[in-house]
């Protein structure tokens, strides 16, 4: 319940930023070729931030793990309004680098739902926590106006507005984690992992041979998430532009991207219920199909159509929706909580530095050639997810462990 009440505020956070971050660098910078940098430098810092959060909760626990990151992320969106208040564009940069830690936390706090949970409710316990942020993430986007007149009325830039909403939604919910998360989930889950191992003789060792088979499912869960990742970041960051083009008013963008978000996570409890009981492989294999769909359809749907660029921003997040859930749960079925959440914080740099990636490329894209471009190269990318998924044999790998842990159970985790 901790855990919901500080995705709520999460949620909301994440949202308000991504909304208006690469408009307010236009405004700033008057220049279009660019705009896909903020949404690179948030998640390149949300890279370095996934590592310290990682590392911070495989020492200490999640309640000071993800508290800490929540808080920087607060402090980040208020430096972007004061940049925004003095104009300066390298303040603006810097405060987007720390303004990131809160997109790394929020995204992390998926872990938390799944250090007490069974090997088969795994991703329903992530879907919990990701489907908690839905109410904030909905609400960010289509709250930009009111911030935005709010902002204006106490002489701050319109543009500035949504980050005051994320600076305080940042900062309540590391607070609500820091005072309520007791007793930490993930230092409960080491302590009875540990005693398992102590009182048995046969837990895993090097010479084990499904050591091996779990650094494939590693590697294919982190590069199923980095790859849904890249292309939603890539398409999503360079849509509120794309309608700015076309004549959408800024209003039309927070719907958008309210749809966009809101598909992104409302879906999580029915996607982690088939990612557990249909398999992680023919879910990550749906999100490839479905974010093919939405590039194709971003690329040749009416770009004066309000109505066709949301339901292809629709189809985006729920084919992000999709990998995500079935990456996360794949990358935990192959790890042990002696190193987990380290693990986690790992991967999910690698995922941040890809959003980083797709951020500032995107830009680069649409200036030299154009949106439908951009769009047609992340559907065609997305198809990388199904040899993948081929490849590392997740579901036979998933059978597996089930059979060492039962003859085994000093290996549970």
């Amino acid at each position: 319940m901790v855990v919901v009440l500080s995705q709520i505020f999460g949620g909301a956070g994440l949202a308000a930023g991504i909304t208006v971050g690469a408009l307010l660098a236009q405004d700033m910078l008057g220049s279009d070729s660019i705009t896909g940098l903020p949404s690179a430098l948030f998640t390149l810092g949300s890279a370095g931030a996934a590592l310290l959060v990682g590392r911070l909760s495989q020492a200490f626990g999640r309640r000071l793990g993800l508290a800490a990151g929540f808080l920087a992320g607060g402090i980040g969106a208020v430096g972007v309004v004061v940049s925004a208040l003095s104009h300066s564009i390298f303040l603006l940069f810097i405060s987007l680098l720390i303004y990131g830690a809160g997109s790394a936390t929020n995204l992390q706090a998926r872990y938390a739902g799944t250090d007490l949970a069974s090997a088969r409710q795994r991703a329903k316990a992530i879907s919990m926590a990701m489907v908690s942020t839905t109410f904030g993430a909905v609400a960010g986007p289509n709250l930009v106006d009111v911030m935005g007149e709010f902002a204006l009325s106490i002489g701050i830039p319109a543009l500035a507005g949504p980050f005051l909403l994320a600076a305080a939604a940042y900062i309540l919910a590391g607070l609500v984690l820091l005072i309520l998360l007791r007793p930490d989930p993930f230092i409960v889950a080491k302590a009875i992992s540990d005693a398992r191992q102590s009182t048995s003789k046969s837990h895993v060792d090097e010479k084990n041979p499904l050591l091996s088979k779990n650094k494939r499912g590693i590697l294919a869960g982190a590069s199923i998430m980095v790859i849904t990742q890249f292309v939603m970041t890539a398409i999503m960051t360079m849509t509120p532009i794309h309608m700015g083009h076309h004549g959408h008013e800024l209003k039309d963008v927070g719907l958008v991207i309210g749809f966009h978000i809101g598909a992104m996570y409302f879906p999580s409890l029915i996607t982690g219920s088939l990612v557990d009981k249909i398999g992680r492989a023919t879910m990550a294999i749906a999100s490839a199909i479905t974010l093919l769909a939405a590039g194709i359809l971003a690329a040749f749907g009416s770009s004066d159509s309000t109505v066709v660029i949301i339901t292809a921003l629709a189809l985006l997040g729920l084919g992000w929706n999709f990998g995500l859930i079935s990456g996360t749960a794949i990358l935990i079925d192959a790890t042990a909580p002696s190193t987990r959440a380290k693990t986690q914080g790992s991967v999910d740099v690698s995922v941040a530095l890809s959003g980083a990636l797709a951020g500032g490329l995107s830009g680069i894209i649409v200036a030299h050639s154009s949106y439908t471009i951009l769009s047609l190269a992340g559907a065609t990318l997305s198809l990388l997810l199904i040899p993948i998924v081929i490849w590392a044999g997740i579901d036979k790998q998933r059978k597996l462990n089930k059979i060492t842990i039962t003859e085994n159970p000093g290996v549970k985790g």
